[in-house]
Parts: C-alpha cells; structure tokens; sequence
C-alpha cells in the first residue's frame, strides 16, 4: 500500500467522526475535532507526521492539510448548528470528501486514466455521501427527509462539484473543496427536489453519457466533462428534460463547432486551445447565468422565491441563445473574410476582440433561431412571440458580447467574464421583454 493510499485512509477514517454530531450532539463534535487539533498541531516529524503529512507540511513540520481540513469541518460544522442547513448535508459533505479521495487513491493503484480515476472518486463519494445522509437521518428520526433518490442527488451534485474542484484547484485544497460542497447541499436541500429512483437513475445515465460523449469527442476536457454533467445534472432533476434539451443543444452544437475547420483556424491563430476542448471556465463562463435560471424556477417552485415561472424560463432561453450565437458566431465567422471591429468598421486581423463577419452575424442569428425553435417544441408558453423573444434575446447578447470585446476585454475583463456579462444581458432581455408583452397583453 503506498503512502498516499494510506494517507487518504487515515483521513477517511477521521472523517468518519463527523458522525459523533449526529450520534452524541455538536459539543462533543467540537471535542473530538479540537483533539485532532490538538494531535495535528504536537505531531511536528515521526512516522505519524509521514503517514498524514502532504509535501507542504514538511517545509515548517506542520500537519497544515489536516489542521486546515478540520478547520474547514468545524466551520461547515458551526454553519450546520448555527442555521438550517442540515446536520445531514453536513455529515454527507465531509464523508464524500474523504472518502472519495480515498477511491480515487485506490484507483490510482491499477490505472493513471484520469477518467478512470475521476470515476472513482466520484462513485466512492456518491456512496460514502447516502451513508452518512441515511445514518444521521437514521439517528436524529429525521426519516421523512432520507428518501432515497434525493439522497443520490445531493451526493451525486457534491461528488461531480467536489470532482470539479480538485481538478481545477490543487489536491491539498480540500478545505476549500469542502465549504463548497457543504453549502451547494444546502442549497439543493431546501430546494426540497421530488425525485424517483428511476429518475435519478436515468437522469445521472444521460448526464454521464453526454459528459464522456463530450471528452471523448475532444469538445470538452475532464473539468469541462465534469461541469458539464453537474449542470445537466441540476437541469434535468431542477427543471426537466426539456430544459436540458435546451442546454444540451448549445453543449453538442457549440462543441462540434469548434471542429469547424479547425486546421484554418490554427493556421490563422484563432483556434481554441486544447484541440479545441473546452474547460471548466468556458462551459462556467456560457452557461453559469443558465443554471441560476434553473435554481430561481426551482426556488420559485419550492415559494422560496415569488411564483414566476415563465420568466426564469425565458431567462434561461434567452441566455443559452446569447450563448449558442455567440459561439457560433466567432466559430464560423473567424474562418471567412477579414473582420471588421464592431465599434469602428475598420479591417483588423483575425481573433481580435470585437472583431466580427458578416458570416458570423448570420450565423448567430441561426444560432439563436435554433434555440428558439428548440423551446418553442419543447414548452407550451413558449409561443410564437416567445420565440421571437428568444432569438431577438441571443441576438442581443452576441451584439453585447462583440461591444465588450471590442472595449473591456484584455483590460478590465477576461473571456470567460465577457461571456458571462453577455449571456446575463440575453436572460435579462429574455425575461424583460416576455414581462414587457405580459404587461401590455
């Protein structure tokens, strides 16, 4: 067995104390994470410090991946008691964590596939989360709120989320990994999602299905793949098939793309890195204002938020539309004639921000149609004037998209912000203009 794998044990089996919180109440919680404390900061060399310590902890003989490890439970801890979160979520959060970490370790002993081992993680958490879930529920009579298939959702959400954020940030960021999960739970508990065992079942199939489809077509890298499948994930169970049609639509087209002519595109530097897969950061940039349409309909379902359905749903149109035209626009437009910067007219060289075709316009203007005619199937409210709402809505935002370019980013925003602040300007157009006809109609 080697050194990490017994590391990743020891800290499973720590974690496994976050049950005395359900078992014998949170000051003897408190007691038993003070002690570890207490161990981590008086162990400064020996074979425990070796067995616990990461690469880190060496240079000023500190356990600092544990002390702040367990600062980070005491924190999620002291949320749990303090508010309404769940002491659940709380026990679920810190089981999946390291008990995935310890999956993955395991899987690291057969294979360097980093699917593979994401895989890993990922269904140790899943299953180390419903344990802890099941028995603090088991233990606080708390039976109505341990169904199941809800249970799955919670931690298959923080499982993906946890995955996620070990890729991007380093393995030592755990802390930070936990915080993270433990408040998304939160917010997906109160959401209080109706779920069967056969929805979540076929809901994580499609979602996995669509996140390797993805990575093994080169369109998306493992971060990419992964936020990928936690947004279709929360689309599905959140809102339904139709809006992850929706979703799906702009991921498939937009990433498929990128291939388009892609050796033009080196040749003329405007290729997207990575043989054109995208990451986290640019699936999080097009389609992040999406998934807080999908939370606000759940909130609004859940009367966490007023009841106003249609508008979260033409927000979310609207901003998968900017997203699909924008896209599509630089995509296509780059390989054709020289661009002319949207501010001035003047020619400038290809991949210069703000810099558009005529090419690309019109192949934004389809863009956002396709989305538009996808919702317009999909959903009775969406009639014919909804459509017009969501192409004029895509089209507005790729035009806002083009202005920023040409204006803030490389300055004051990067790519992945000006995307953002575009797709937030079509889900604002989207839902204004559906209110603007409500109103007058």
């Amino acid at each position: 067995m080697t050194a990490p794998v017994r590391r990743a044990g020891v800290f499973a089996a720590l974690c496994t104390l976050s049950l005395a919180v359900p078992l014998f109440g949170p000051r003897v919680g408190a007691a038993v994470a003070g002690v570890v404390l207490l161990g981590a900061y008086v162990v400064p060399d020996g074979p425990l410090f070796d067995l616990l310590a990461y690469p880190g902890d060496y240079e000023d003989s500190r356990l600092y991946g544990l002390i702040t490890f367990v600062l980070a439970g005491v924190a999620l801890g002291l949320i749990a008691t303090a508010t309404s979160m769940p002491v659940a979520v709380f026990v679920g959060t810190i089981l999946l964590v390291g008990y995935g970490n310890l999956g993955e370790q395991l899987v690291r002993l057969r294979t360097e596939n980093a699917v593979v081992r994401v895989g890993g993680f990922c269904l140790v958490a899943i299953a180390a989360a419903v344990a802890g879930q099941t028995v603090t529920h088991t233990l606080t009579g708390n039976t109505a709120a341990s169904a199941v298939p809800v249970l799955v959702f919670l931690a298959a959400s923080g499982a993906l989320l946890a995955a996620l954020l070990r890729d991007v940030l380093l393995r030592s960021d755990d802390p930070i990994v936990v915080l993270a999960v433990g408040l998304l739970l939160w917010l997906l508990a109160e959401l209080e999602p109706g779920i069967a065992t056969g929805e979540i079942v076929i809901a994580l199939a499609v979602t996995v299905a669509f996140g390797y489809a993805s990575y093994a077509l080169e369109t998306a890298s493992i971060a990419g793949m992964l936020t990928g499948v936690l947004l279709g994930l929360l689309t599905i169970v959140l809102g339904g098939y139709s809006w992850f049609a929706v979703l799906i639509s702009f991921f498939a087209i937009g990433g498929l793309s990128t291939k388009f002519r892609y050796d033009r595109k080196e040749a003329l530097g405007v290729a997207e890195d990575n043989n054109g897969a995208r990451g986290s950061g640019n699936v999080l940039g097009n389609a992040a204002v999406a998934l807080a349409a999908v939370l606000g309909y759940a909130a609004s379902d859940a009367a966490l938020l007023p009841h106003e359905p249609d508008l979260f749903l033409f927000a979310f149109a609207g901003s998968i539309a900017t997203a699909m035209s924008d896209t599509l626009s630089s995509e296509i437009g780059s390989v054709f004639e020289r661009p002319r910067l949207i501010t001035t007219l003047e020619p400038v060289d290809p991949g210069t921000d703000g810099g558009v075709t005529w090419q690309g316009e019109l192949a934004g203007i389809v863009g956002a149609a396709v989305v538009a005619g996808i919702a317009y199937g999909l959903f009775p409210e969406v009639e014919l004037v909804g459509a017009a709402v969501i192409v004029a809505a895509g089209v507005v935002g790729m035009t806002v998209d083009s202005l920023l370019g040409a204006t803030l980013e490389g300055t004051l925003l990067g790519n992945q912000g000006v995307n953002f602040l575009a797709t937030l300007s079509g889900a604002l157009v989207g839902a204004l203009l559906v209110l603007s006809f409500a109103v007058l109609g």
